[in-house]
């Protein structure tokens, strides 16, 4: 078992008037390192699938639902891949902008420290929930989807990948396990990118 994520984004106070939420991505991808906040998967591979969350709803029902921030307030943004964005959409089962979950059914930012209870991972690089409430976000955002591991899985070897070439290039000698297993990785690395472009 595996911790969910590393590091807790933190959004930064950010004030000033844009003429479109859309204006905040540059400053998103800074505070949340480059990751969606829902599912921590890091927009390396999938930066075109990466959109901006509005964490409380800008409409529900197909009628306006956001009142208490602007659709520009940062505080309200999350940086998403597209596959939560969409499947979180609009669910907000309080029905109160107030209240982002009420009897184990909604959602938690993404910035808060108690975001991270709620997942765990597999050895596997699977996400799985912790919590009742984290079952429930789990569901509503498909955090079940295979891409989250395939992804997972392809950080954590290439971490592996630049870990060997460092070790290669402080014993340039020709050391032919090291780069077996170097070709080895990288072969299984690739595999999990063809996988990728599949889903």
């Amino acid at each position: 078992m595996s911790i969910f994520r590393n590091h807790t984004p933190k959004r930064r106070n950010i004030n000033g008037e844009v003429k479109s939420y859309g204006d905040h991505r540059e400053d998103l991808k800074l505070d949340f390192k480059d990751r969606c906040g829902y599912c921590n998967d890091i927009d390396n591979w999938r930066f075109i699938w990466f959109e901006i969350d509005h964490f409380i709803p800008k409409t529900r029902n197909k009628k306006p639902f956001l009142t208490i921030k602007t659709e520009t307030d940062y505080s309200n943004l999350v940086y998403s891949c597209r596959s939560c964005n969409n499947a979180k959409r609009n669910k907000w089962p309080s029905n109160d902008e107030n209240v982002p979950n009420v009897n184990n059914e909604g959602f938690i930012d993404p910035c808060k420290d108690e975001y991270n209870n709620q997942f765990n991972r597999l050895n596997s690089g699977r996400i799985t929930p912790n919590t009742d409430l984290g079952d429930w976000m789990y569901k509503a955002m498909k955090l079940y989807k295979p891409q989250h591991e395939i992804l997972w899985n392809i950080e954590q070897l290439y971490i592996l990948i630049v870990e060997i070439r460092e070790l290669v290039a402080k014993s340039p000698d020709d050391d032919i396990d090291l780069m077996k297993r170097l070709i080895k990785l990288y072969n299984t690395y690739d595999d999990y990118i063809q996988q990728l472009f599949k889903h």
